[in-house]
């Protein structure tokens, strides 16, 4: 019964001579989990986009440093569950569907 409380992602491009930069906040509570957005581009104002799921959305849900930690069990156990399938969020902060 693990539980994702919060994450953090970071991405940061060095481009010239517009750095991109785009952050990803994931928050858990109550209802169920709120992701926040931000898309920083060179001199511009900040883009920020936020989404909220309810718990039920969220059922089975598997984010990224869980699905680092599961493709490791697999690859000990060398073996992968028929119908093994997940919902995590896509980059644009959306869940979508992912199978092994």
């Amino acid at each position: 019964q693990l539980e994702t409380l919060e994450q953090e992602e970071q991405e940061r491009l060095e481009l010239r001579p517009h750095p991109v930069e785009r952050r990803t906040h994931m928050v858990s509570h109550q209802h169920g989990m709120t992701i926040t957005k931000t898309l920083l581009e060179g001199e511009a104002e900040p883009q920020c986009w936020s989404f909220s799921y309810s718990q039920a959305e969220l059922r089975g849900l598997l984010l990224e440093g869980a699905s680092f930690l599961l493709l490791r069990v697999l690859a000990c156990q060398q073996a992968v569950p028929p119908g093994l399938v997940f919902p995590p969020i896509n980059t644009k902060g959306h869940l979508c569907t992912s199978s092994y």
